[in-house]
């Protein structure tokens, strides 16, 4: 299966940078400059990234009174839960 030295980095990074990009959004936001999609984020959030927005949303206030992040976000942080589970504990009758 996946080794979890190598996956904990790699999605530390990921969820990092997508915390980032909430910031860089929020401040393009209010200086008229391009922004990046939601449509991005969400898709962001769904490929195990929800952690790193669901942060960001709340870091810097942002996109938080959207009811399309208020509802997905969650529910995709608790899907890349349940799927990190999964992959990482193969032995699971419940999944089988």
């Amino acid at each position: 299966m996946i080794s979890a030295s190598l996956l904990y980095p790699v999605l530390f990074i990921w969820n990092f940078c997508l915390f980032c990009i909430m910031g860089i959004d929020k401040r393009n936001s209010g200086r008229k400059k391009i922004r990046i999609s939601e449509r991005f984020l969400l898709l962001s959030a769904f490929f195990m990234g929800a952690m790193g927005i669901w942060a960001g949303m709340y870091a810097f206030r942002h996109k938080t009174q959207k009811w399309s992040f208020l509802l997905a976000v969650p529910l995709l942080l608790i899907l890349n839960m349940l799927v990190l589970y999964y992959f990482l504990e193969p032995d699971l009758s419940i999944f089988s």
